[in-house]
Protein backbone atom coordinates (compact mmCIF):
# COMPACT_ATOMS: atom_id res chain seq x y z
CA UNK A 1 0.00 0.00 0.00
CA UNK A 2 1.43 3.36 -0.98
CA UNK A 3 1.90 5.90 1.75
CA UNK A 4 1.93 9.66 1.23
CA UNK A 5 4.19 11.93 3.22
CA UNK A 6 2.52 15.06 4.49
CA UNK A 7 4.28 18.37 3.93
CA UNK A 8 3.33 21.63 5.57
CA UNK A 9 0.76 23.41 3.43
CA UNK A 10 3.03 26.42 2.83
CA UNK A 11 5.87 24.23 1.52
CA UNK A 12 3.48 22.27 -0.68
CA UNK A 13 2.01 25.50 -2.10
CA UNK A 14 5.51 26.84 -2.78
CA UNK A 15 6.53 23.68 -4.63
CA UNK A 16 3.35 23.63 -6.72
CA UNK A 17 3.36 27.37 -7.45
CA UNK A 18 7.05 27.52 -8.29
CA UNK A 19 7.98 24.75 -10.71
CA UNK A 20 10.82 26.96 -11.89
CA UNK A 21 12.62 26.12 -8.63
CA UNK A 22 13.51 22.78 -10.17
CA UNK A 23 16.52 23.74 -12.24
CA UNK A 24 18.57 21.69 -14.70
CA UNK A 25 19.65 18.36 -13.29
CA UNK A 26 17.06 18.43 -10.51
CA UNK A 27 14.15 16.08 -10.35
CA UNK A 28 10.80 17.80 -10.12
CA UNK A 29 8.39 16.10 -7.77
CA UNK A 30 4.68 16.51 -8.23
CA UNK A 31 2.55 16.49 -5.11
CA UNK A 32 -0.77 14.73 -4.95
CA UNK A 33 -3.23 15.91 -2.37
CA UNK A 34 -5.08 12.94 -0.96
CA UNK A 35 -7.60 12.14 1.70
CA UNK A 36 -5.95 10.53 4.74
CA UNK A 37 -6.11 6.76 4.59
CA UNK A 38 -8.66 4.98 6.69
CA UNK A 39 -6.75 3.59 9.66
CA UNK A 40 -9.42 1.43 11.29
CA UNK A 41 -10.68 -1.75 9.71
CA UNK A 42 -13.38 -4.28 10.46
CA UNK A 43 -11.80 -6.79 12.89
CA UNK A 44 -10.21 -9.71 11.05
CA UNK A 45 -9.70 -7.73 7.84
CA UNK A 46 -7.05 -5.41 6.56
CA UNK A 47 -9.08 -4.23 3.59
CA UNK A 48 -12.62 -3.48 4.82
CA UNK A 49 -12.72 -0.06 6.49
CA UNK A 50 -14.75 0.46 9.65
CA UNK A 51 -17.11 3.37 9.13
CA UNK A 52 -16.44 6.36 11.38
CA UNK A 53 -19.11 6.34 14.08
CA UNK A 54 -19.04 2.55 14.42
CA UNK A 55 -17.14 0.81 17.23
CA UNK A 56 -16.03 -2.74 16.68
CA UNK A 57 -17.11 -5.42 19.11
CA UNK A 58 -13.80 -7.29 19.26
CA UNK A 59 -15.27 -10.05 21.48
CA UNK A 60 -17.77 -11.05 18.80
CA UNK A 61 -15.17 -11.51 16.04
CA UNK A 62 -14.69 -14.94 14.51
CA UNK A 63 -11.84 -15.44 12.04
CA UNK A 64 -10.90 -18.52 10.00
CA UNK A 65 -8.17 -18.54 7.39
CA UNK A 66 -8.64 -21.66 5.27
CA UNK A 67 -7.08 -22.79 1.99
CA UNK A 68 -10.46 -22.12 0.29
CA UNK A 69 -10.42 -18.53 1.58
CA UNK A 70 -10.93 -16.53 4.71
CA UNK A 71 -14.08 -16.43 6.78
CA UNK A 72 -14.63 -13.45 9.03
CA UNK A 73 -17.64 -12.65 11.19
CA UNK A 74 -17.48 -9.33 13.03
CA UNK A 75 -19.88 -6.81 14.51
CA UNK A 76 -19.82 -3.08 15.17
CA UNK A 77 -22.29 -0.74 16.84
CA UNK A 78 -22.87 2.98 16.68
CA UNK A 79 -25.24 5.92 16.72
CA UNK A 80 -25.59 5.79 12.93
CA UNK A 81 -28.36 5.12 10.41
CA UNK A 82 -28.69 2.25 7.93
CA UNK A 83 -28.73 4.81 5.14
CA UNK A 84 -25.43 6.38 6.33
CA UNK A 85 -23.79 2.95 6.66
CA UNK A 86 -24.83 1.92 3.16
CA UNK A 87 -23.78 5.27 1.69
CA UNK A 88 -20.34 4.90 3.30
CA UNK A 89 -19.78 1.35 2.04
CA UNK A 90 -21.28 2.00 -1.41
CA UNK A 91 -18.75 4.83 -1.80
CA UNK A 92 -15.67 3.32 -0.16
CA UNK A 93 -15.78 -0.38 -1.12
CA UNK A 94 -15.69 0.10 -4.93
CA UNK A 95 -12.44 2.04 -4.44
CA UNK A 96 -11.05 -1.16 -2.90
CA UNK A 97 -12.22 -3.40 -5.74
CA UNK A 98 -15.59 -4.49 -4.31
CA UNK A 99 -18.77 -4.33 -6.39
CA UNK A 100 -22.36 -4.40 -5.15
CA UNK A 101 -24.04 -7.81 -5.52
CA UNK A 102 -27.35 -8.09 -7.28
CA UNK A 103 -29.85 -9.30 -4.73
CA UNK A 104 -32.69 -11.64 -5.58
CA UNK A 105 -34.71 -10.85 -2.45
CA UNK A 106 -35.47 -7.76 -0.42
CA UNK A 107 -33.66 -8.91 2.74
CA UNK A 108 -32.03 -6.61 5.25
CA UNK A 109 -28.65 -7.95 4.17
CA UNK A 110 -26.58 -6.02 1.63
CA UNK A 111 -23.62 -7.66 -0.07
CA UNK A 112 -20.54 -6.92 -2.14
CA UNK A 113 -18.23 -9.21 -4.13
CA UNK A 114 -14.54 -9.17 -4.98
CA UNK A 115 -12.10 -11.78 -6.27
CA UNK A 116 -13.98 -14.85 -5.09
CA UNK A 117 -15.17 -13.33 -1.81
CA UNK A 118 -18.53 -12.04 -0.66
CA UNK A 119 -18.98 -9.40 2.04
CA UNK A 120 -22.44 -9.21 3.61
CA UNK A 121 -23.70 -6.44 5.89
CA UNK A 122 -26.65 -7.22 8.13
CA UNK A 123 -28.38 -4.69 10.36
CA UNK A 124 -29.93 -5.11 13.77
CA UNK A 125 -31.51 -2.45 15.95
CA UNK A 126 -32.83 0.94 15.00
CA UNK A 127 -31.26 4.04 13.51
CA UNK A 128 -29.27 5.80 16.22
CA UNK A 129 -28.46 2.53 17.98
CA UNK A 130 -27.54 0.25 15.12
CA UNK A 131 -25.50 -2.95 15.05
CA UNK A 132 -23.86 -3.93 11.78
CA UNK A 133 -22.78 -7.55 11.31
CA UNK A 134 -20.04 -8.12 8.73
CA UNK A 135 -19.63 -11.57 7.16
CA UNK A 136 -16.77 -12.18 4.75
CA UNK A 137 -16.62 -15.61 3.10
CA UNK A 138 -15.59 -17.29 -0.14
CA UNK A 139 -18.26 -17.20 -2.88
Amino acid sequence: MARHLALPAALAALMIASPCLAGPGLVQVSLVQSVPAQSTYVPGTEDVPLMPGLSADEASSLIFDKPQGRIVEAAARGAVTRHAVMAFYEESLPQLGWRRSVQKSATASKSFEREGERLSLDFDGRDGNLQVAFTLAPR
